[in-house]
């Protein structure tokens, strides 16, 4: 908003010129959102303590989370709405992928909310059911994917780390793929989502990640010089995840060990549907699996125990799933395993960032 109000006016007076600079707004938007997460958070929850919604404990759960039954829940709406109003202000309004980004958070986080909102109502840890779950989430990804899919500029060859050579056309498989890539992103997310902080930490990490990936894939030059995919006008995304780092911090300000308050599924699944599809808009979808390697890590652990469990009757590989909670179960304090977890996504980024050179 900011961009169309201002920037016009560089005529008459210079210093509005900044405006055209990404970096310049992307720095903005995170201190915007930033301080919006700070301001509102105090108030927001209050309100979720005022209208009684709490989370609920799962009672199969690791006993020391039973003192954290009725924390306020749905703080990712702190989130979104930071994001978003951040994004608003500072991107640049005619480009179409900032749109799409929009509809996913919206689409994901209603879901979400649907989701948190039963669970509130029913007084226990069960919402929506997993096909209703996967059903939606399946006809929100399908916006991006088809989105994509028929933009007349974007490649739906597949960029793979460290070889520039091999990248497989996939031709109109792109679009299930793009789906599994959002979907199963939400998902590794909200399980990730067990600890206080454990996952806005890493969600705040990948978004800055691949707000530096938005903004090399955007411009022609580095992008030739990296030799990477250059993706026309996806440098405009570096802004709204530039948002999407300030409001995660703010949010952790409140969701740190003892948590304040947790941001439910209507947080992480719309965190996990954006940091999925800016994946898939970066051409770096492979990329995510390092980036999130986290995540992807906290996914198996489940899929894995449960397939295990199902076929040596009754047997498990973890004291219990996600893995965080095996950790727990091992007797390591909650704060050790969320620290520990942030630096090894912040080791997982790094090694990400090479890999855009390292061809």
């Amino acid at each position: 908003m900011l961009y169309h109000l201002l920037y016009p006016l560089k005529t008459v007076f210079g210093g509005f010129n900044v405006f055209r600079y990404i970096t310049f707004r992307t720095i903005f938007a995170i201190l915007t959102a930033l301080i919006i997460s700070l301001v509102v958070g105090s108030w927001f929850i209050r309100k979720l303590k005022a209208m009684q919604i709490g989370q609920y404990v799962r009672e199969d759960g690791p006993q020391s989370h039973f003192s954290k039954n009725g924390t306020p829940t749905m703080g990712g709406l702190m989130i979104i709405f930071a994001t978003l109003a951040a994004t608003l202000l500072w991107s640049e309004l005619n480009n179409p992928l900032v749109w799409m980004l929009v509809l996913v958070t919206v689409g994901f986080g209603l879901i979400g909310f649907l989701d948190d909102y039963l669970k509130v109502i029913k007084k226990h840890n069960q919402g929506l059911s997993g096909r209703a779950k996967l059903v939606t989430q399946t006809l929100v990804a399908l916006v991006p994917a088809l989105w994509l899919y028929y933009s007349p500029s974007f490649s739906t060859t597949l960029t793979v780390p460290f070889f520039k050579q091999f990248q497989p056309e996939l031709g109109w498989f792109f679009i299930p793929f793009a789906v599994f890539v959002i979907v199963g992103t939400a998902n590794a997310v909200n399980l990730t989502d067990g600890l206080d902080g454990l996952a806005i930490g890493p969600v705040t990490i990948a978004a800055a990640f691949y707000m530096i990936f938005c903004y090399l894939a955007g411009n022609v030059k580095i992008a030739a010089y990296l030799q990477i995919p250059y993706v026309r006008g996806v440098g405009e995304l570096s802004i709204f995840l530039g948002a999407l780092v300030g409001a995660g911090v703010g949010f952790l300000w409140y969701n740190a060990y003892p948590a304040q308050v947790f941001m439910g599924d209507v947080g992480a699944l719309a965190l996990g549907g954006v940091l999925g599809t800016v994946a898939l808009a970066t051409k770096q979808e492979i990329l995510l699996t390092i980036v999130g390697g986290l995540f992807v890590v906290e996914a198996l652990s489940v899929i894995i125990q449960v397939g295990f469990f199902k076929m040596s009757n009754g047997k498990r590989i973890f004291r219990m799933a996600p893995l965080h909670h095996h950790f727990e179960l091992k007797g390591w304090p909650e704060p050790k395993v969320i620290v520990r977890f942030w630096i090894i996504a912040i080791i997982l980024g790094l090694v990400s960032l090479s890999a855009l050179k390292l061809r």
